[in-house]
């Protein structure tokens, strides 16, 4: 005769579920940690953390937080540091540095040429090129 085991009395198959600290995972996504090390520091796989619905919706967050938090103190950093500024401006502004070049600023360049004119030889001609001078031999 079969008997009905108690909820307690059933063994459960397969792996242990994890249960994923998304305030974790929101705190190494602000400083920019991978998934293959987040991972690691939660004792899984990033498999697991691909098959989470609500992983990446907390990752993204916390590298959105992280990008804030850092372009903060890259403000901050910018009213002290002229070097900071400027990059903030290029990245940001899109500004650049630009050089303007004028005719006038250029110096006179004057191209000469000695190198003698060479025509077209039959299939035959040998050329020997002997100070200059072209020397055609039969």
């Amino acid at each position: 005769m079969t008997r009905k085991l108690k909820e307690e009395e059933k063994v459960k198959l397969g792996r242990k579920k994890i249960q994923i600290d998304y305030r974790q995972v929101e705190a190494l996504g602000a400083i920019m940690c991978s998934k293959k090390e987040i991972a690691a520091v939660l004792g899984c796989s990033v498999d697991t953390l691909d098959r989470d619905p609500n992983f990446e919706e907390h990752y993204e967050s916390g590298k959105s937080k992280g990008k804030m938090s850092l372009r903060r103190m890259q403000f901050e950093l910018a009213k002290k540091n002229a070097n900071m500024a400027i990059w903030l401006g290029k990245q940001i502004l899109g500004q650049s540095d630009q050089l303007e070049i004028t005719a006038k600023d250029m110096p006179n360049i004057q191209i000469l040429s000695n190198v003698p004119k060479i025509e077209e030889k039959n299939e035959g001609d040998i050329i020997d090129y002997d100070g200059g001078e072209e020397k055609s031999v039969e």
